[in-house]
């Protein structure tokens, strides 16, 4: 299994696991796992790495119908400036490819927000390590498990 399984199991929190078969022509790879699971876009989450202030790097975790607010997240993270991290950067740091970057076992702790819309759900999907997995576990696990808090950055 994927790192990031391998953290849910290790807490022993409740998850499930959900495989699909990635397209790699696919244009967004959260609309794709939405689509090819039947799920709501409102409970499937990306996880989006941004750069504060040019310095250090943050974790974005919002829904796939959504999109990450630059200003929100700079703003919650207690930075002037946010901006979308060098992919080679992201890889490097959580230590997983892009389309399947998850919050959970990256490489470097990096510090991590989530949508506070994440909190209407029981449960919500995000990336579980690689293109065409998800996991699927309750909003505060991850929080816990990520050391997040909940902020409204997404727009």
């Amino acid at each position: 299994m994927t790192p990031a399984v391998n953290v849910a199991k290790k807490a022993k929190v409740s998850h499930t696991v959900h495989e699909y078969q990635h397209d790699p022509s696919s244009a967004s790879y959260g609309t794709e796992a939405a689509e090819k699971l039947g799920l709501a876009a409102e409970q499937v989450f990306k996880t989006l790495v941004v750069s504060l202030d040019g310095k250090t790097l943050a974790v974005g975790i919002v829904p796939v119908a959504g999109k990450l607010n630059l200003k929100q997240i700079a703003k919650a993270a207690g930075a002037k400036k946010a901006a979308m991290a060098d992919p080679a950067e992201v890889e490097r740091a959580t230590g997983y490819v892009l389309g399947g970057v998850s919050p959970l076992g990256q490489k470097k702790r990096l510090a991590t927000l989530i949508d506070d819309s994440a909190q209407a759900f029981a449960t919500i999907h995000v990336s579980a390590g690689r293109r065409g997995l998800e996991i699927e576990l309750a909003p505060e696990d991850l929080a816990r498990l990520t050391g997040a808090r909940f902020a409204p950055i997404a727009g």
